[in-house]
């Protein structure tokens, strides 16, 4: 299994401040509309399939893997992605929580199976630590805020 997890503060200091309501804001758009979020060519394809009152079915491909994942979101707290089919089983969640000094954070953590790899195998171990490196999801925090900011100052979030 794969077990990663992750924490940046949302407003380190030298960056335009956000508020607990604009990074959430961007969290939902990203859930909507990874394509908007993540390197070029990486998505080339991300669809809302299905919605009710708790929770949407989003269809896309992420890096040539056609993925399908049920999303839940705890308003301006919580989006958790449900590997419904893809590669990986499991969750993915990215949370908003304020630490113990009352400053905003933004959390990413996951537990993870490979789909038809052998656990703990090869694969496994090349996918956590891809999700563990300085290029996994740590990045992926600090490149959803910044560009909830770029969406923020362009008047589109």
């Amino acid at each position: 299994m794969i077990y990663s997890t992750a924490t940046v503060p949302v407003n380190p200091q030298g960056e335009i401040p956000l508020t607990r309501a604009q990074a959430w804001a961007g969290l939902e758009l990203k859930a909507r509309d990874a394509r908007l979020f993540l390197p070029p060519g990486l998505c080339t394809r991300c669809e809302v399939v299905e919605e009710s009152a708790t929770h949407f079915v989003r269809e896309a491909v992420i890096g040539g893997a056609d993925l399908r994942e049920i999303i839940t979101l705890e308003p301006e707290s919580k989006v958790t992605f449900f590997q419904a089919t893809g590669p990986r089983e499991g969750a993915i969640i990215n949370e908003l929580y304020e630490d113990e000094a009352g400053a905003l954070q933004l959390r990413f953590y996951c537990y993870l199976g490979l789909r038809d790899k052998e656990p703990n195998g090869p694969e496994v171990r090349a996918e956590q630590a891809q999700f563990d490196s300085d290029k996994g999801y740590k990045a992926a925090l600090v490149s959803t805020l910044k560009r909830t900011r770029e969406l923020l100052a362009g008047g589109k979030l």
